[in-house]
């Protein structure tokens, strides 16, 4: 069974903050009582963290619905409410994280232990010891909690590799990872064995090590996606240094050149800053009858060959026999060492201006204040986050809290904005389920 996953959708609600209170203090032998209400808890957040044990978005196939608990309610005495605890949900590294509603990429979780909130828990309300004054000592104030955020994301793994083995199916990639490495994947003689990526640690005598994946399915057309590149060439955009393994075994002499242009035309089509990272040709199966007359053919063609700017590195293996097998795996250490990390957003779109590195938390525009429209029964409809906001955290069971309310609409010109509407004296304002008559 096919258990790789490297594309899942999840929805990530954050938890509510705590509601204040409306207390007062009633103590026997306390001349002057007041206000006591305590304010609410914060919500709690939903927070991604890398776990280097993972290899796969696995564990989100049966649970993609993630759920902060909300934040404790105020209490008298101007206690405040017990805080939710984060909910941190545990991702592999190479983890990028698409927020669906807006297209945009909120984050590239790459780093050890690296954290992002990607759904931010709401503040708890303010107790009702916040709004005495002067001129109302005893205020029946109080502030419901923020709603946490709601999230509805993508993530998508991309292999963390730093050497990416490339080529036409049944070329000898799975073949080379597992005499390098101690990785174990299916191998075969026929094209498509390999459905998923396999990833393995090659050590070298050195003491040097690096890891290495072997990329299946790009055959020509695969960034179209035809057979199974488009779904796996975004692996190979982390990787540093490219192993282009090239079959010399064919009955057909052309056939090797061929399909090393189309290899190559693949990752230009795909992204061309893939062709700009080191890039070794290894010659495959040498062991095998055709393959050194073969060989002779291809490097004659890769000479006469003048789209080429750079003539590739070419070397020799033998997989089965481990034929050149460790001097390759010395020479690809030395061009890591050489090699810087390359963008690995280059295929993306850039990360919004207010992410402005991995591990903070995302926020995206909320757009205008607020917004006016009109029902189909000539009711008036207001909207906007912000005033949506600003009634969700009014404690409506308290006359002082309406007033507040009302006052803190018109000094955001919700009042202007409807006479210039046309709103007439007895018209029927709603927000959410909240109805009122407008009165001039």
């Amino acid at each position: 069974m096919n258990t790789f996953v490297d594309q899942i959708k999840i929805e990530a609600h954050a938890g509510k903050g705590g509601d204040g209170m409306v207390a007062f203090r009633r103590e026997k032998y306390v001349p002057n009582g007041g206000p006591a209400g305590g304010d609410g808890g914060h919500g709690g957040s939903i927070v991604l963290k890398v776990d280097e044990g993972l290899r796969t978005l696995m564990d989100f196939r049966y649970h993609r619905i993630f759920k902060a608990k909300n934040g404790g309610n105020g209490m008298s005495k101007q206690m405040t409410g017990p805080s939710a605890e984060d909910t941190v949900i545990a991702v592999p590294q190479g983890t990028t994280v698409r927020d669906l509603d807006t297209g945009k990429i909120i984050g590239d979780l790459v780093e050890k232990d690296q954290e992002l909130v990607v759904a931010k828990g709401g503040r708890g309300g303010r107790g009702n010891i916040h709004f005495a004054s002067a001129k109302n000592p005893a205020p029946e104030i109080a502030e419901n909690g923020e709603p946490g955020e709601d999230r509805y994301l993508e993530l998508e793994l991309k292999m963390l590799a730093d050497v990416g083995l490339i080529g036409f199916p049944s070329v000898g990639k799975s073949t080379l990872l597992s005499v390098v490495t101690g990785a174990k994947p299916k191998i075969a003689a026929y094209e498509f064995t390999t459905l998923v990526p396999n990833l393995g640690m090659v050590m070298l005598p050195d003491g040097r090590d690096f890891a290495m994946a072997d990329m299946p399915g790009l055959i020509e057309g695969a960034s179209k996606g035809i057979g199974l590149g488009l779904k796996f060439l975004r692996h190979i955009e982390r990787t540093r240094v490219l192993l282009h393994l090239v079959d010399m075994s064919s009955e057909d002499e052309d056939q090797a050149i061929a399909r090393y242009r189309q290899i190559n035309q693949e990752l230009a089509n795909y992204d061309p800053e893939l062709l700009k990272r080191p890039q070794v040709v290894v010659a495959t199966k040498m062991d095998l009858p055709n393959s050194a007359k073969n060989l002779e053919i291809f490097k004659k063609q890769l000479e006469d060959d003048d789209s080429l700017e750079n003539k590739p590195t070419l070397f020799e293996i033998s997989a089965v026999t481990h034929q050149g097998v460790q001097q390759l795996m010395q020479l690809t250490a030395d061009l890591l060492d050489q090699t810087p990390e390359f963008d690995s957003a280059s295929h993306d779109e850039l990360l919004t201006p207010e992410y402005e590195e991995a591990g903070k938390e995302f926020t995206e525009e909320e757009g205008p204040d607020f917004t006016i429209t009109m029902d189909e029964d000539g009711t008036w409809v207001l909207g906007g986050a912000k005033l949506l906001r600003l009634f969700d955290m009014t404690d409506l069971t308290h006359e002082q809290s309406q007033l507040r309310f009302a006052r803190q609409m018109r000094q955001m010109g919700v009042d202007d904005a409807l006479r210039e509407k046309g709103v007439q004296n007895g018209d029927m304002v709603r927000i959410r389920k909240f109805v009122f008559e407008f009165i001039q």
